[in-house]
């Protein structure tokens, strides 16, 4: 009977043993990931309107804060 299980040592990128290639990619993938998000938070903090304010004179509401 043959040991069919899939097992950690069987597979090629156990213990730090992938390939220069996917290491890049990973490394690629990460950075791109984090840079998309930097752009994002920018864009969210530089386009809040004063007019987000919900309420009135009378009423006030809730107020947003510009923290810069």
């Amino acid at each position: 009977m043959q040991d069919n299980e899939p097992s950690l040592e069987k597979m090629d990128d156990y213990n730090g043993k992938e390939s220069p290639q996917k290491r890049k990619i990973i490394n690629s993938v990460i950075i791109f990931c984090l840079v998309m998000g930097a752009i994002l938070v920018t864009t969210k903090i530089y386009n809040q309107d004063e007019q987000d304010y919900v309420g009135t004179k009378d009423k006030p509401g809730i107020q947003i804060i510009r923290h810069f």
